[in-house]
């Protein structure tokens, strides 16, 4: 797998913050169409809401693509996997995890991001699947297997005064490290690059570090 660029992006309530802006104007230099793929498929008025909310957020930062194309149950799916394969950027959307990704696979469409050159970028639940290992706290124990993307597992919308959630990552974090991200946060691939934004936290083992100081580069590649 050859990616231009893979990120992992928890939640943000404002748009893009201005670090996460200036990295996607540097890596995003190819904007032929941009296609978002939605975790909550039959919601066709929140899918197209949200659609239109990324579409205007790359625009707010100088980034237009020339198309866009939403997928989700309206859309067969040999089209889907031929969008995906045409495209430069796929966004996958924030939402219900478990439902994107039994739709991935059901339509083919996790061979076709697995194979495919353009950017991948996930938001919240996007970001869970594109990871090893697709971590739902409350959902689904053990974690069920992610994409792959990179060797990374996420936790989206991190907040440490969430005593019950702290608890319940400290103790899968005993087989299984976590990147805590909270919002306005980022974790960027690009090849052997490896950088992230905003506060995130490494959870390995029962203790708690800040990603800078814990070796990020290290629970993404270990």
């Amino acid at each position: 797998m050859d990616y231009k660029l893979l990120g992992f992006f928890s939640g943000f309530p404002d748009g893009f913050p201005w670090d996460v802006a200036g990295r996607l104007r540097e890596e995003l230099t190819e904007r032929g169409s941009l296609v978002m793929i939605a975790s909550e498929l039959s919601k066709h008025e929140k899918v197209d809401r949200y659609a239109a909310q990324w579409r205007g957020w790359f625009e707010d930062i100088g980034l237009p693509f020339e198309d866009y194309h939403t997928i989700d149950d309206r859309m067969e799916p040999a089209q889907a996997v031929r969008l995906v394969e045409e495209t430069s950027c796929v966004i996958l959307m924030g939402g219900d995890p478990a439902q994107q990704m039994r739709f991935l696979r059901d339509t083919g469409l996790d061979e076709a991001l697995c194979k495919t050159s353009a950017a991948i970028l996930g938001l919240s639940a996007g970001a869970v699947n594109m990871a090893a290992r697709s971590l739902g706290i409350w959902e689904s124990r053990p974690p069920r297997a992610g994409l792959g993307l990179a060797n990374i597992t996420v936790y989206p919308h991190y907040d440490p005064s969430d005593e019950e959630a702290l608890a319940e990552l400290l103790r899968i974090s005993e087989t299984l490290p976590i990147c805590a991200m909270e919002d306005d946060s980022a974790i960027f691939i690009s090849g052997e690059r490896v950088s992230s934004m905003g506060e995130i936290h490494i959870i390995d083992r029962g203790r708690i570090t800040p990603a800078w100081q814990g070796g990020l580069l290290l629970y993404v590649e270990g």
